[in-house]
């Protein structure tokens, strides 16, 4: 089984190959050294994913928050109106910051053992995005934005995790196929329209328009559907005995997931609030 997160991808246990067991990663294949010494010797636990995940989105919150205060005002004092300049800046560090993420993404995502570091240095990154791109929203389209958008994400996750235990749903291959084919499908249709639009030929995908709309409805529904499979990949783990120090690991594929779909919600309450 694969995946659909290509943080736990890389890893057996998370797939539930070959009968990976706990003493599988403290004992030395074929006379080779460890990968794993030192600190992390317990197993990975609920408690410890939930920890590692609270550290990595707090520090996603942080950076964002720091963003946020340290870019300053973004109205002009004396129109009142936003400042082209400041939302100038805005984008840059959102570009910077979502640049900086996805090249440390795909280290963690490839890099066969987790390293704290480079988690919490994404979600620094991934903060930074966050928070440049949210206050850029917030201005054009409304106080209370954010809030709405924040709240949103802990509903979708409160409610996607009740449901995956309540109704006790089994991730099949066929269910987890579709959602790896529609998450690449939709990331790569988002990513030609961004080329696109240097040509002056964007669709709309990414716009405030009705297809943004719809491309964010559908990027949520996916989110929704990701958060599940990575429930499920979580629970293998545990069940296959990880040590402790891939919690990091489950931490940092929740993160990514979470910030997905906060950003839908974010871009669906702006469209909407736009149309009033």
């Amino acid at each position: 089984m694969q995946s659909s997160n290509p943080v736990f991808s890389r890893n057996d246990a998370f797939n539930g190959k070959g009968g990976t067991t706990y003493a599988d990663f403290n004992e030395p294949a074929y006379g080779a050294p460890s990968t794993h010494t030192g600190s992390g010797t317990g197993r990975m636990t609920i408690d410890s994913v939930v920890q590692k995940t609270g550290i990595t989105l707090g520090i996603v919150v942080l950076a964002a928050a720091a963003t946020w205060v340290l870019t300053g005002d973004i109205f002009d004092q004396t129109t009142g109106l936003v400042d082209s300049d400041v939302t100038s800046r805005l984008y840059a560090l959102s570009i910077v910051g979502a640049l900086g993420g996805f090249a440390l993404s795909m280290v963690n995502s490839f890099k066969k053992v987790v390293s704290p570091a480079l988690v919490i240095a994404y979600a620094a990154f991934q903060g930074v995005a966050v928070g440049a791109f949210s206050k850029v929203m917030e201005a054009n389209f409304g106080d209370g934005l954010v809030v709405g958008a924040v709240l949103g994400t802990v509903a979708a996750v409160a409610g996607t995790l009740t449901a995956y235990k309540v109704f006790d749903i089994q991730v099949g291959s066929k269910f987890r196929k579709w959602v790896i084919g529609m998450m690449f499908g939709f990331v790569a249709v988002t990513l030609l329209d961004v080329v696109l639009g240097f040509f002056n030929a964007e669709m709309g995908f990414n716009g405030f328009g009705p297809l943004g709309l719809l491309m964010s409805v559908v990027g949520l529904a996916i989110g929704v559907l990701m958060l599940i499979l990575d429930f499920d990949f979580v629970e293998r783990g545990i069940s296959a005995g990880l040590p402790e120090r891939e919690s990091w690991r489950a931490a940092f594929g929740l993160t990514v997931t979470i910030v997905w779909i906060y950003i839908e919600i974010l871009r669906i309450l702006a469209i909407l609030r736009g149309n009033d």
